[in-house]
């Protein structure tokens, strides 16, 4: 394959990629607490590549070398909801799923017939220091901003936020992250904010003319592999053609 369809079919596989991670952003503009994913390029030559006669230089395809998650806070709205929780700053409320602990943003809480915190999958919120918050049902909560839960005047327990290093966070499905083996967490230094919840940190307009530019990316990319196509096969007709 020449260098021009080579390179072409490189930045159109990156292209599909961003694509991909940009339908994903789009179709979670409405979880609450989101965290939209990005991609991070790089130019990498084969271990094949050999450099021009005349130029010097060698190949190189462009290439999606890992993705990444961006943590930007999101917008908070008022939803006087008292069981929709918001982080204003760095931290993750802890929720003990079935699969272990995990951590999300997306303060969206009920309580359970059996009067425990849960999150929207019906995990329960983990209490700082471990175990669960058992509510009142019937009573009214009031949550302050270091996370202490209350009913009438009384300390019920207090939520588990906690951050990590960026680098100790994985992304699950369920807008749920899981910490990587070994990292350390830390009490956060977010203000717990009741009655509100973050929205997802995908920019709609932006979203929007990032998928117009990567469709003219891909398109011209084609019309590369298209001329590289074009040269290869007149090449082919010229070298077969006899010579009278």
């Amino acid at each position: 394959m020449d260098p021009i369809s080579i390179s072409a079919a490189a930045g159109m596989k990156a292209r599909m990629e961003s694509l991909e991670l940009l339908a994903n952003n789009l179709a979670n503009v409405e979880t609450g607490g989101y965290k939209a994913d990005r991609e991070f390029y790089n130019i990498y030559a084969s271990i094949d590549a050999s450099s021009d006669p005349e130029t010097g230089q060698i190949q190189t395809i462009p290439s999606i070398e890992n993705h990444w998650t961006d943590f930007a806070q999101g917008e908070i709205r008022a939803t006087n909801n008292p069981l929709d929780l918001a982080l204003d700053g760095d931290g993750l409320f802890a929720v003990q799923t079935k699969r272990g602990t995990r951590y999300t943003r997306d303060g969206n809480f009920r309580v359970l017939s059996n009067g425990v915190l849960a999150a929207a999958d019906g995990s329960p919120v983990r209490a700082q220091g471990g175990g669960q918050i058992v509510l009142k049902p019937d009573l009214p909560v009031e949550i302050l901003a270091d996370g202490s839960v209350r009913q009438e005047s009384q300390a019920v327990g207090q939520l588990d936020v906690v951050s990590f290093d960026r680098g100790a966070l994985s992304k699950e499905g369920s807008n749920y992250f899981a910490s990587l083996a070994g990292a350390l967490s830390k009490r956060a230094p977010a203000t717990v904010l009741q009655g509100k919840l973050e929205r997802s940190n995908v920019g709609t307009a932006e979203s929007a003319v990032r998928l117009v530019e990567i469709m003219r990316q891909f398109e011209m990319l084609q019309k590369a592999a298209g001329i590289g196509n074009e040269i290869n096969s007149k090449a082919i007709q010229e070298v077969a053609r006899p010579v009278s």
